[in-house]
């Protein structure tokens, strides 16, 4: 059986200690390991296989210009790039199946940059004494990914300290022998699909209704990190389609909402012209409630539901829904792939029901109305006479999709 290689990140100038223990922790479970030794300043403990004079001159620059440079953020940058460039080089001649980030917070978030360049599959597991909340979201991202709070601070070897760099090993070394290889592709007729807990059954009929074609559905939670992933994997190469139940990450973004998908949401299909079906699942609410961001002309609003107070919906006003139509317009237009958009005329949500203090379809059009002004005319959009969470509506959405889907094979 051909040799697991584990990657370990980190400063050898400050955790050799730690990094030289865990080292021997891996070898003792027979993994290969490969140091990449980032440091900075001081002389490592050890010799690295893989020294920062590497990383730099990967990263543009020499050990010397990094070491008398000042800039804080610049060198970062530098050193950043390097070991992405090492870790990819590392990657192609097969000596990656696994990837570990060890020290503090700094350390932890250059890791998770780094580990960006490797596929979904590889066990990836960030070690550092305590995660600070406002970095999780930008260590996690879009990544299958560990972090392992230690606790401890890593300041030398102690009984604390090798309890959690023992665990540590354990846990990559374990998750390496197991993982196989990295998943690269899926079987034909493999499908993407959105979904909120304001979908539920529209999801699981799409789910069913597809399967029972003989496709293999993948979902995503479209939260604002389930489906900027599913965006990720399609640009890797992945699946060969999309129902896309719920888009509202696109509008979330512009008016920075707690569902925000991001810049680059809605667009990865199209870039890849791969057939897109899509349904307007909440796209008219948003979060007014004490985990938004810039939730004062929100929280004022007449129209709201109240879940508790972490989730207070409310409606976005037409004002807002035109500029969001315009933005989603000028995604889809670029699409190199077929494009069908669907709207239920009686509810975008589970919430929005008729009787619900947020059902407003005369609203709701105003949208639509916008969007079909700016979409390039071969871009269909079709109103339906059901609500989103509709037996028929579901059907409708897996029919379109395989109207597009079956001649593109063909072809």
């Amino acid at each position: 059986m051909a040799k697991k290689y584990v990657i370990v990140i980190g400063t050898l100038d400050s955790k050799g200690e730690e990094i030289q223990f865990l080292k021997q922790q891996l070898e003792r479970r027979e993994c290969g390991v490969i140091v990449i030794d980032v440091s900075m300043g001081g002389q490592p403990l050890f010799k690295a296989d893989v020294e920062p004079a590497e990383i730099a001159r990967l990263g543009g620059k020499t050990i010397e210009e990094i070491r008398l440079s000042k800039d804080r953020d610049w060198l970062t940058q530098v050193m950043e790039k390097g070991a992405m460039e090492k870790v990819k080089q590392l990657y192609s001649a097969g000596k990656v199946n696994g990837i570990m980030a060890v020290g503090g917070s700094t350390v932890a978030l250059f890791g998770s940059q780094v580990m960006k360049q490797l596929p979904f599959g590889i066990p990836k597991i960030i070690v550092c004494p305590g995660v600070i909340p406002a970095q999780v979201r930008k260590l996690y991202d879009t990544m299958d990914m560990v972090i392992m709070q230690g606790v401890v601070d890593f300041a030398g070897l102690n009984e604390l300290t090798m309890s959690v760099l023992t665990r540590a090993a354990g846990a990559i070394c374990g998750m390496v022998e197991d993982s196989g290889e990295a998943i690269s592709s899926l079987l034909d007729k493999s499908v993407a699909i959105t979904q909120l807990g304001w979908s539920p059954n529209c999801a699981m009929l799409v789910k069913q209704y597809l399967e029972e074609k003989g496709y293999r559905v993948y979902p995503f939670h479209a939260q604002g990190i389930g489906d900027r992933a599913m965006d990720d994997l399609i640009l890797q190469g992945f699946f060969d389609g999309v129902i896309d139940i719920a888009s509202a990450g696109v509008i979330e973004d512009i008016f920075s909402g707690t569902r925000s998908g991001g810049p680059k949401r809605l667009e990865a299909a199209g870039e890849r012209g791969l057939p897109q079906v899509i349904a307007p699942c909440s796209i008219n609410i948003t979060n007014a409630g004490l985990t938004r961001r810039l939730s004062e002309k929100y929280v004022s609003r007449e129209k709201q539901l109240k879940q508790d107070e972490a989730r207070v919906e409310t409606r976005y006003n037409e004002e807002e829904l035109v500029t969001a139509a315009k933005v989603y317009a000028d995604k889809l237009n670029k699409a190199k792939g077929p494009v069908k958009i669907l709207f239920p005329t009686r509810g975008w949500s589970s919430l929005d029901r008729e009787g619900s203090v947020l059902h407003a379809p005369e609203e709701d059009k105003v949208f639509v109305e916008e969007l079909r002004r700016t979409l390039k005319p071969e871009i269909g959009i079709e109103e339906l006479d059901f609500h989103l969470e509709d037996a028929e509506f579901a059907l409708a959405l897996v029919e379109a999709f395989v109207r597009m889907e079956q001649p593109r094979k063909k072809a």
